[in-house]
């Protein structure tokens, strides 16, 4: 009985993931208002009866889909801070941690299902609360204690610097897409991070 239930349960479960990446795959393409449950069933090669058995309904699919990638993104980031990196190289990674979601989901997608649903405004101000903002402050701590950061720089300060270049990441990615070289455009974004236009300090 139990083996019969527990190929049902990866069966309901591999069901649920297709779903979820058909859905995910649309909102790399498509507005969220704009998919249909119907756009769905025919991208996951379900019936809309299924995914409505296991979801509910398209908001609550949507949430899930994006949790998912949220919770996804936060284990990388975790797993890169915990890393052998250098201190500059984890603070490019915090300052562009959308630059690979900005190519994966478009950002007004994001902006869309976070508006759109107040569960997932809260969910992501919990992330950023609970696992970001004091993952960070280790980070700059961290820096001050090596001397990378200057010892008696206020933590607020290098925060809200940190939080000037995120909030604009998306006109910095798209100067960074007219570029020849992108990656070196935001290699120099990051130069000028630390020490502003004048270069590195002798």
């Amino acid at each position: 009985m139990n083996e019969s239930m527990n190929g049902f349960e990866k069966r309901a479960q591999r069901i649920k993931e297709k779903i979820l990446r058909a859905t995910l795959n649309l909102l790399r393409t498509t507005d969220p208002k704009r998919i249909r449950i119907a756009d769905i069933s025919k991208a996951a090669k379900v019936s809309q009866v299924t995914i409505y058995n296991y979801f509910g309904s398209k908001e609550a699919l949507l949430r899930d889909v994006f949790i998912g990638y949220i919770d996804k993104a936060i284990a990388e980031f975790i797993e890169f801070m915990d890393g052998k990196h250098t201190l500059k190289e984890k603070i490019e990674y915090i300052i562009f941690l959308e630059k690979e979601a900005y190519s994966d989901l478009p950002p007004g997608a994001i902006k869309d299902l976070v508006e759109d649903d107040p569960e997932l405004g809260a969910y992501i101000e919990k992330v950023y609360q609970e696992f970001t903002t004091p993952l960070v402050t280790r980070i700059i701590e961290e820096g001050k204690a090596s001397g990378e950061i200057a010892p008696d720089m206020p933590l607020e300060n290098v925060m809200a610097f940190i939080q000037l270049y995120m909030n604009q990441y998306q006109a910095i990615l798209h100067m960074a897409a007219q570029s020849p070289d992108r990656d070196k455009f935001l290699e120099g974004m990051v130069q000028m991070f630390f020490y502003g236009v004048c270069g590195k300090p002798q």
